[in-house]
């Protein structure tokens, strides 16, 4: 009876976990050739990774307008994964290769490649230290300056690991993720994996807009103007959007 209690009291909480919405604030243009891996905003501009081989790419795009002001493509054997820019780098993960890249960002001029264990699927960083994700239930942490690994945590609702983790973004102060496959963000407690809501954004692109479109991926957080914009791989448009309580 006492472990029914526990889980029951357990499932409670679990299903207590925070629901949002979103309301449509304004849409801009998206490449629909973009496989959206990796989306940042710094400076007025964003910094997009796009993935597949033979088609990977890293852009600065102007946000009215999706023109693309600079770009590098990689090496087609490689599929790019996510990108976090910080200290005025970026660093860029690969899918299955186990390397990454930095560039400096003004020039986009790759200035060093790294290694890590694993599959890379995305990046994000507080100002000190980067996290990145593999599409499991578990985030890594980096050391900023030398990308070493210095621990793990595991993201979980209750006592539910959530698996799936992709494209990342620090907002706030707290890490939100998509969930791969689903239309779904998770906002995450850096210092525990905890998840603290859930946000829904069914209905985000209209039916007429779907057509060949992939998942969902990608969030960006203009920190400066408190903006939040969304998007997916292949998709026609970036969304700027404000979270709301669910109805």
């Amino acid at each position: 009876m006492r472990l029914l209690a526990a889980i029951l009291a357990i499932a409670v909480a679990q299903g207590a976990t925070p629901e949002y919405g979103y309301q449509v604030v304004h849409v801009y243009p998206h490449d629909r050739q973009a496989f959206t891996e990796g989306l940042e905003f710094r400076g007025g501009f964003l910094y997009e990774s796009t993935g597949l081989e033979g088609q990977s790419t890293l852009s600065k795009i102007k946000l009215e307008t999706g023109q693309v002001v600079q770009q590098i493509k990689l090496d087609p054997s490689i599929f790019g994964e996510g990108i976090t820019v910080m200290n005025e780098r970026i660093v860029q993960l690969t899918y299955k290769t186990e390397i990454g890249y930095v560039y400096e960002q003004a020039s986009m001029k790759r200035q060093r490649t790294f290694k890590y264990r694993g599959e890379g699927w995305s990046l994000t960083n507080d100002g000190s230290q980067i996290y990145m994700d593999d599409g499991s239930a578990r985030i890594r942490v980096w050391d900023a300056t030398t990308l070493a690994e210095k621990k793990r945590f595991t993201v979980h609702d209750g006592i539910r690991p959530i698996e799936r983790l992709n494209e990342l973004e620090w907002v706030r102060g707290e890490i939100w993720a998509n969930i791969w496959q689903t239309h779904r963000i998770a906002r995450i407690s850096p210092s525990d994996g905890r998840v603290l809501g859930w946000i829904n954004c069914d209905g985000i692109l209209s039916a007429a807009d779907s057509e060949g479109v992939d998942v969902m991926n990608g969030i960006a957080y203009d920190s400066l103007g408190d903006r939040l914009f969304v998007t997916g791989k292949l998709w026609p448009k970036l969304f700027e959007i404000k979270v709301v309580p669910k109805k």
